[in-house]
């Protein structure tokens, strides 16, 4: 999003939204996101599209597995009783 010349938010066209990915696209093989806290957004520098070859990074991982065991525990309970 940007501004026009009275301030007004602008949102890009769809055309030139793929235009900036194509861009960005241009740059690497591989896109490797390694940012949990913004995982979830659509933004262009995000989700790298444009690229046959998608993959998670070390911190991602690391989330991911921390999230896993978060989970188990909530399943298991202390003691080894279900909730």
């Amino acid at each position: 999003k940007g501004l026009d010349e009275a301030g007004a938010k602008v949102k890009a066209s769809p055309e030139s939204v793929t235009a900036f990915r194509a861009s960005l696209a241009k740059l690497g093989d591989v896109y490797v996101s390694d940012a949990f806290g913004t995982a979830h957004r659509a933004h262009s520098s995000m989700v790298g599209d444009g690229y046959e070859v998608k993959a998670s990074g070390f911190l991602v991982a690391k989330e991911l597995e921390v999230k896993g065991n978060i989970e188990e525990e909530k399943k298991v309970g202390r003691g080894g009783e279900r909730w």
